[in-house]
């Protein structure tokens, strides 16, 4: 991780004069009565606020002369200038800037890098809004969306068939439905899921964090949520399916993402379970290079789950339609490779295997000198942005007797979610004690409250996908568990600390980041974006034009911002999204005007393609 943020130099520029702010609660009251989704969700919310009226006077005025010196001057004509963002062409609707189809194209298929992440050049770049699709709705609220998608908003039919006989998807009028099944669970996910709870403790907590690789439409995940477990998954861009946009679309975490030769955004010791039906993935290739970043990131005492090819292939080569020699190979490189890593076979039932990763060095004393084994060099296993997976096996971090849990014990969930994380206690995150790690937890249960205050839509299931773009330590996400919403904590790869792997010790998810580029999603996937100190940090880095119109992408429409950072950066912050038909209104810090540090709050307007847009103004 590298360099903090330049700081602010307290100037003011003399366009601050034109801001007057009136109560943001007035806005959101505005805001609910205009939601539109199509099917009722919107008018509800919009009864609910409205019941009790309006209270206009909880936000004051923002008062900018008690932390800024000088003298106003007059207006800058060519520096107040808007600048407007015209809507891009509809055949953008779907675009995904760092895995474009006919880019990725052009890269080599070898080991999926045309899968993976290609951004474009700043001279290929598109300085445009991108629009949403003409009938584009509000999803259902969940758990409604878990079952049901508007077809307006992924009008993508080919799964339908492909995938008829399993029971993925089905076509009904103008929804989509998600029956639950899969390629490796045609009676649904949830018998699937209970099969696995008699081997791997999922109901008691103990597991809280998964990892889906090549998840389809994430119904394993989207299921795992009822029993508190929440699931990272992931599946490459496809040509035609959009399968992650189907995951985004029913409420469920899911990132674009493959298993190539990088090394995958995630800490090392961030899942509890990870899973494989029938993803495709060649686990016995290169070495076994694959199943060694599983062993990465996979916390020590940790489940695998492979369902589907090749187990208990002896059975199933015809169904399969593959060499019974060719599945043979594979499975007997599985193995080879799960011995290496020494982990325990805990069954192998049907179509479905589990094994256990040890949870310390003790547990394989003979590995240190078998001569098949070679250890990774890096002494930063957590260090993954843009770097070549490699061979090798991540150590154990040191334990000092044979019943500890090597990089420490997480506590079971709800509880582990404010318990001290071991990377903590451990004193490994650089200048985070106990007593700092506590005070952060303090501070960010008091600014949500103070969010809920501005915006009362935040919990009551409005909001269904939320993203932290600089997370720090979980703080936000924590103070808002619920199961009507998930957060994607992302840890920016230039911040300050490393503090990923305390995110997902606490139960909650994340990735790494770097908002210079792209996110690895589809268009309008999130309904509430928070960036605490996003423009600050990001300062000298890169355009921030370019990070804000990557927030407009990947927002939905009448989606929400909250921006909190130092008053001069949210004032040019302010002067970019008026040209992108969002709506804002600036609030100050929660402890009153003298702070320097403001919140931002924006609303993005409703617009389709071809189409005009409302506002709340």
């Amino acid at each position: 991780m590298a360099m903090k943020a330049n700081s602010t130099d307290g100037r003011t520029r003399s366009s601050v004069q034109i801001f007057i702010v009136v109560g943001l609660c007035c806005f959101f009251y505005i805001l609910g009565a205009w939601q539109r989704s199509g099917f009722g969700k919107g008018d509800g919310i919009a009864m609910e606020i409205t019941k009790g009226g309006a209270d206009c006077n909880i936000v004051p005025n923002l008062n900018f002369e008690t932390h800024h010196g000088g003298e106003a001057g007059s207006v800058d004509e060519s520096e107040s200038k808007l600048k407007v963002f015209e809507p891009c062409d509809p055949r953008h609707t779907d675009y995904t800037p760092c895995q474009d189809q006919m880019r990725a194209m052009t890269f080599p298929r070898e080991n999926m890098i045309y899968r993976e992440r290609h951004c474009p050049p700043e001279q290929e770049k598109l300085h445009c809004l991108i629009p949403a699709p003409k009938g584009y709705v509000t999803p259902f609220p969940w758990p409604k969306s878990r079952d049901y998608v508007p077809f307006a908003n992924a009008p993508y039919k080919s799964l339908t068939v492909e995938k008829a006989v399993q029971n993925w998807i089905q076509y009904e009028g103008n929804v989509f439905r998600f029956p639950g099944g899969g390629t490796q669970f045609p009676q649904g996910a949830d018998k699937y899921i209970d099969q696995l709870a008699s081997v791997i403790p999922i109901e008691n907590g103990t597991v809280r964090t998964a990892l889906d690789t090549g998840c389809g439409v994430a119904s394993w995940g989207a299921y795992l949520l009822s029993r508190d477990v929440i699931a990272m998954s992931f599946a490459p861009r496809d040509s035609h399916e959009a399968q992650v946009q189907f995951a985004l679309e029913r409420g469920v975490p899911a990132v674009i993402g493959v298993l190539g030769t990088i090394k995958l955004p995630y800490p090392s010791r961030a899942f509890d379970m990870a899973h494989c039906s029938r993803c495709l993935i060649p686990w016995g290739a290169n070495d076994g290079m694959y199943l060694m970043e599983v062993d990465r990131v996979l916390r020590p005492g940790g489940y695998w789950v492979l369902s589907g090819p090749p187990i208990n292939w002896k059975n199933n080569y015809k169904a399969w339609q593959r060499p019974k020699e060719e599945l043979q190979e594979e499975q007997r490189r599985i193995e080879e490779t799960a011995k290496l890593l020494c982990w325990e076979k805990k069954y192998e039932k049907g179509e479905i295997a589990i094994w256990r990763k040890r949870l310390n060095a003790y547990s394989c004393p003979g590995r240190q000198d078998d001569s098949q084994a070679t250890f990774c060099k890096s002494v930063e296993g957590d260090d993954v942005w843009y770097k070549k997976m490699e061979p090798c096996i991540t150590p154990y971090p040191d334990v000092s007797s044979p019943d500890e849990v090597a990089g420490g014990e997480v506590k079971s969930f709800p509880e582990r979610v404010y318990s001290v994380p071991p990377r903590i206690t451990s004193g490994s995150i650089p200048g985070v004690s106990v007593e700092t790690y506590q005070e952060e937890n303090s501070k960010w249960k008091k600014h949500v409250n103070a969010y809920k205050r501005i915006n009362k839509l935040i919990d009551s299931g409005r909001y269904r996908n939320i993203m932290d773009m600089n997370a720090g330590m979980g703080g936000f996400a924590a103070a808002l568990v619920s199961p009507k919403l998930w957060v994607m904590n992302v840890v920016p790869t230039i911040a300050e600390k490393n503090t990923l792997g305390v995110i997902y010790e606490r139960g909650l998810i994340g990735i790494y980041h770097d908002w210079c580029e792209a996110f690895s999603t589809y268009p309008r996937t999130y309904d509430l974006i928070h960036a605490y100190g996003v423009f600050h940090l990001y300062k000298d880095k890169c355009n921030a034009e370019d990070i804000l119109l990557e927030m407009d992408r990947i927002l939905r429409p009448e989606g929400a911002v909250i921006f909190r950072d130092e008053v001069d950066v949210l004032i040019k912050v302010k002067k970019i999204v008026g040209g992108m038909r969002w709506d804002t209104k600036m609030v100050d810090h929660e402890d009153g005007p003298l702070v320097p540090e403001k919140i931002l709050i924006a609303v993005k307007q409703y617009w389709v393609a071809g189409g005009n847009s409302t506002s709340t103004q």
